[in-house]
């Protein structure tokens, strides 16, 4: 088990949105909107940093991270979920923000959505923008529409994700999810590609 998991599980006890990391500080979370630093966690060095957080680097984000001081991935834990992670440098070195994304895809009504906004997966044609600022909902809204769909039409979906945040199991329809730099170089490739491959909705997020 990565060192890092250990901080998972209590950013998930503690119901946290998001892990803070950044070197020569306590790790924190924030829970109920306010930044919480974890009791017992100590200090972490510019050098212990980089070794907890490239224990579960892809290489191909290593090699990103090392090339450009950013980079971005998802992680799974058993028992935890998804974690959508995001490197970077600053003055102190290598830091770290973990978004938690939840187990289950939550419906329009569980979210509060206006019934308006499931209104636009009835159309057929036309582009639909989901907007708003960090931590406003805009993955779970995408994805309570998405299964949304996935539930009611019997059509092919592409998703194009940097990266796959919350995963799709087929219901009535076909759900091919792509991620950027695994999956496919860019997303304008997976763009020009996806009008090849029969999609009835397209997915860029």
């Amino acid at each position: 088990m990565a060192w890092i998991d250990n901080l998972f599980k209590m950013m998930t006890d503690k119901k946290a949105s998001d892990l803070h990391m950044t070197s020569e500080h306590v790790p924190m979370v924030r829970a109920s909107g306010d930044m919480v630093a974890l009791d017992g966690v100590p200090k972490l060095s510019r050098e212990q940093m980089a070794q907890i957080l490239f224990e579960i680097t892809p290489e191909r984000n290593k090699k990103q991270f090392d090339e450009t001081w950013d980079t971005d991935f998802a992680y799974a834990l058993e028992g935890c979920g998804r974690f959508r992670c995001n490197y970077f440098m600053d003055r102190f070195g290598p830091g770290a923000v973990f978004r938690r994304i939840p187990d289950k895809i939550l419906t329009a009504e569980q979210l509060g959505l206006p019934p308006g906004v499931m209104k636009l997966t009835e159309y057929k044609k036309g582009l639909v923008l989901v907007t708003g600022p960090t931590g406003s909902g805009k993955s779970t809204t995408l994805a309570a529409m998405i299964d949304h769909l996935n539930s009611t039409r019997k059509e092919h979906i592409i998703t194009i994700e940097d990266p796959v945040e919350f995963v799709h199991p087929a219901k009535k329809c076909l759900i091919n999810q792509r991620e950027v730099h695994q999956h496919t170089k860019s997303f304008a490739a997976a763009l020009r590609a996806a009008l090849r491959e029969d999609p009835d909705i397209v997915l860029v997020g």
